[in-house]
């Protein structure tokens, strides 16, 4: 599989590193901010489960609970392809940057790869006024 283009849609947040890690690190709190989420998550064993509307029931596997920032996670659809997304807290004076790294699948046209960015925009949007209201 060739590389693919990626895109990073990232945030500042005007609230401390640990709180927005905390927020962002646990998946229950997810449908508050994360819109593709919105109907929750149930915890089935190390996977988590949500609705994935039209597309059918998906499962998340986050990684390993960290102190560092990260929230790796892949999607497995129903179909069994496998998205691996790269969401991460950082430390940014007395707030914290959060980025998320959007890869540009083999079966997206650039339409629908800027149409995801603005979605992930538009969630991390959620985040940020979650957190600073």
């Amino acid at each position: 599989m060739p590389v693919m283009p990626a895109r990073i849609v990232h945030i500042g947040i005007e609230r401390g590193w640990a709180e927005v890690n905390a927020l962002v690190s646990d998946p229950r709190r997810m449908p508050e901010w994360a819109s593709g989420l919105a109907s929750g998550l149930t915890q089935d064993g190390e996977d988590w489960v949500a609705d994935g509307g039209a597309i059918g029931e998906v499962r998340v596997r986050f990684a390993a609970p960290n102190d560092l920032g990260v929230m790796d996670h892949v999607v497995t659809m129903p179909d069994g392809t496998e998205v691996h997304n790269a969401l991460r807290v950082t430390p940014n004076g007395d707030g914290a940057e959060v980025s998320f790294v959007l890869l540009k699948r083999l079966d997206m046209d650039d339409a629908a790869f800027a149409a995801d960015a603005a979605h992930v925009t538009k969630d991390l949007q959620a985040l940020k006024a979650l957190l600073e209201g």
